[in-house]
């Protein structure tokens, strides 16, 4: 015992004196500038210069490119070889309805000195949308300009006295008079030198010597399934022979992007890391699980704050035309550490890690100019406390432990997972009547007298989210000002929860009336949400009273199949082909090797998947994802999966259910049957399904959905039974699913049925009522137009 106490504090000293020297290092050898002088800018005719004695950044002017980026002696780690505007940039990918998206780079036309003093500089390299010059394009796709981008585009860079770094961040806005487009996807994305970085590191157990650039192109690599995906033939590192390299198996979840770069070689003296370190990722959209692409060959190392990975086009924001909208992407820190030669390099990731901290103890940010980025004091706080109710699992609530917390735009349950602004299209007119009344009324101050305003607290998109305690609690912090709803799923448990009331965080303002969308749109809740909370920004609210989460049940649980985590890990992972391996994928997250979905048609080539109920696992009998089988080159067909399983009796003339919960969809149809493949009609179809592209993209989830089932009696029989789930698309080898958690309910007992035909009857006497009100609300609103 006192042996492995004494081992462990060694280990504690040695990491602490390690990072020291890090720390000093970098100091030490950066003394040649003096830091005394605090922040300098140099502006010339053609570039911009930030120089706090550590780093030294050049920056192309107005265009606003970062051509330099001067280190502890090195002269430029950016990759010199490459043209001006492809070495740190901010880009976007672009598209008009019906047409195919493109790429432009954010290329500035004027600059400005935001702050300048001796602590700080930030500067300002804006770009606004011009009509004239955007309809001389024939073709948006004719050209790597910006012409065509209907935005008006302010990009920012920050240097902090003693601040080894830099920080960026971007200012997008689309106002009246712009035309239609689709945003597809925006980052910063920096290419550094080739020749020194080559180790890459996007978590403390994810972390790799890379490949060159070069090794991806034939005849050195080969292209396989897809462009991403290449096999190293010929590396000019012959130890990387046989491996796969693709950029989306350096992935991640929004909450895991927090810090992630590159580190030189070890010839290189001394060792030099570059990072991206984010301590919020309130600017992205699609919840805490949405996926996005970090570093990858190149070398490349990226921040997306937007994109379609893992979510689909259909997806993405469509911002019509006159549709005001304006969003503040980042701010993100370009980190950069140094140490001895010697040093192992996941110690400059931990020394990262470490700086992660403390930007995220100064989160938000006091120090940037803009007023579109709101400092702690114009946001606020949300406590509470969220519970389970589930009857069959506990006669008590029980605390909702770890679950995910959440404030996202007022919308569906679940909408959360998909919302990156407000898509105007798809809301009905009741909602976009409520849209306009809400802002009608916010117009008033206190005293009902007119206030500026507008719209853009309602639109921008951000989403705030934590973990709920062991005991349920949560605090969500650094709120915006707008509104939002309440959002959460729960670890353990299918569906998702909304909380009915909206939360309003409205800067100066401490009341503010407003009529949730969910009034209008159902009368059984006009008596219970007819309130809405308020936090005055700066203040914090408590939830009145704990949140109860009823997730979907109608009867006990007769057998399940995985577990509700929104995730098809649990399953059966196959070994990868030895022709396809990267071995960092060999003891962790083995669903990232290429290939995986290959597998199925090795391990079924004829026959298709069987699950017995109580005698098969899931761990070894449920492949992850349920794919086609491939016949021959560019062959593929559906396939169908059966759940065998037995029930001693059926309760005749009841109803039982069936919870299929789906991680992740792309191009699918699953068809349910019961006991009879050869019945043409399905008992069940799910549909149109998304497109998320998880299987092809190593990713182990997508988008989330969760479908109910009801079972008749009559479908059942006494003994054994049959469910098949067939996916019935099978035009190529990523169409497929991947299954969360599957459950079969027994019927619902007697007091609960008597329950719904109460809640059935009400809900027919209430109809006349319900359309009348409607009426009377419209007419209502329409006047106050």
């Amino acid at each position: 015992m006192k042996s492995s106490v004494k081992t462990s504090c060694t280990c504690t000293l040695r990491y602490l004196l390690l990072l020291i020297l890090i720390n000093n290092y970098a100091w030490d050898t950066s003394a040649l500038s003096n830091l005394e002088d605090g922040v300098k800018l140099y502006v010339q005719d053609n570039h911009v210069v930030m120089d706090n004695g550590l780093v030294q950044v050049n920056i192309s002017n107005p265009s606003g490119f970062v051509t330099g980026v001067q280190y502890n002696g090195t002269d430029n780690l950016l990759e010199i070889e490459n043209e001006e505007h492809n070495r740190g940039y901010w880009d976007l990918h672009l598209s008009q309805r019906g047409k195919r998206g493109s790429q432009f780079l954010i290329n500035g036309t004027s600059f400005k000195v935001i702050v300048q003093n001796e602590t700080q500089v930030e500067i300002s390299f804006t770009r606004t949308w011009n009509s004239s010059a955007s309809s001389s394009l024939s073709d948006p796709s004719d050209s790597n300009r910006a012409d065509w981008a209907p935005l008006n585009l302010d990009i920012r860079y920050v240097m902090l006295k003693g601040s080894s770094g830099f920080y960026t961040y971007g200012i997008y806005e689309h106002v009246h008079g712009f035309p239609d487009f689709n945003l597809n996807g925006t980052r910063v994305a920096f290419k550094l030198r080739k020749d020194k970085f080559q180790y890459l590191a996007i978590s403390k157990t994810r972390q790799r010597r890379m490949p060159l650039p070069e090794d991806r192109v034939p005849p050195r690599g080969e292209v396989l399934q897809y462009k991403e995906a290449t096999l190293l033939v010929d590396p000019v590192e012959p130890e990387l022979k046989g491996q796969v390299d693709d950029k989306y198996m350096y992935a991640l979840n929004s909450e895991d992007i927090k810090v992630h770069g590159w580190v030189s070689s070890e010839a290189s003296d001394p060792l030099v890391g570059f990072w991206h370190i984010t301590p919020s990722d309130e600017y992205r959209g699609g919840g805490p699980l949405k996926q996005e692409l970090t570093s990858h060959v190149g070398p490349a190392s990226l921040t997306v704050f937007l994109s379609s990975h893992y979510m689909g086009q259909d997806k993405i924001p469509m911002f019509g035309n006159g549709e005001p909208w304006k969003k503040v992407y980042g701010p993100v820190f370009l980190y950069l550490n140094s140490a001895p030669p010697s040093t192992n390099e996941s110690a400059l990731w931990d020394d990262a890690n470490e700086q992660l901290q403390q930007e995220a103890q100064k989160w938000p940010y006091n120090f940037l100019a803009s007023t579109d980025y709101p400092r702690s004091d114009q946001r606020g706080t949300v406590n509470g406390r969220i519970l389970v109710r589930d009857r069959f699992v506990s006669k008590e609530d029980i605390p909702a432990v770890d679950a995910y917390v959440g404030l996202a735009f007022p919308g569906e349950v679940g909408s959360w997972q998909t919302e990156c602004k407000v898509l105007y299209p798809s809301i009905s007119l009741y909602g976009c009547m409520f849209m306009y009344f809400s802002f009608k009324i916010s117009m008033y101050d206190l005293n009902f007298q007119p206030k500026e305003t507008d719209l853009h607290s309602v639109v921008q998109g951000y989403q705030f989210w934590t973990r709920a305690g062991p005991d349920g609690s949560f605090t969500i912090k650094n709120v915006h000002s707008g509104e939002y709803n309440l959002y959460a799923w729960v670890p353990g448990f299918i569906g998702d929860y909304k909380y009915g009331n909206l939360i309003t965080v409205k800067e100066g303002m401490c009341i503010y009336v407003t009529i949730s969308l969910l009034l209008i749109t159902s009368v059984l809740r006009l008596f219970t949400y007819i309130h809405t909370f308020v936090i005055k920004t700066g203040d914090s609210i408590e939830l009145d009273d704990d949140l109860v989460y009823e997730p979907p049940r109608n009867g006990s649980t007769l057998w399940e199949i995985g577990i509700p985590d929104r995730t098809a890990a649990e399953f059966f992972i196959p070994d990868v082909d030895p022709k396809y391996v990267n071995p960092l994928y060999l003891s962790q997250d083995r669903f990232r090797q290429y290939g995986l979905w290959e597998q199925y048609s090795v391990l079924y080539p004829t026959k298709d998947l069987v699950y017995t109920v109580n005698s098969s696992s899931c761990q070894k009998d449920w492949f992850f994802a349920q794919v086609t089988r491939k016949l021959g080159d560019k062959v593929y067909n559906s396939i169908t999966w059966q759940i065998k399983f037995n029930l001693d009796s059926v309760d005749q003339g009841t109803i039982y259910k069936l919870r299929v919960a789906l991680a992740s969809t792309h191009g699918a149809k699953l068809q349910i049957r019961l006991n009879n493949l050869s019945r043409e009609i399905p008992h069940f179809t799910t549909g149109g399904t998304y497109k998320d592209n998880a299987i092809a993209r190593h990713g182990i989830h997508g988008l989330y959905l969760l479908f109910n089932v009801d079972v008749k009696s009559d479908w059942l029989k006494d003994g054994e039974n049959t469910i098949f789930l067939s996916q019935v698309k099978g035009e190529g080898p990523f169409q497929g699913i991947m299954y969360d958690y599957i459950r079969f309910e027994a019927p619902a007992k007697d007091e609960r049925r008597k329950e719904e035909r109460t809640n059935a009857e009400a809900r027919i006497y209430f109809c006349t009522t319900k359309c009348l009100i409607n009426v009377f609300i419209s007419c209502l609103l329409i006047f106050l137009m």
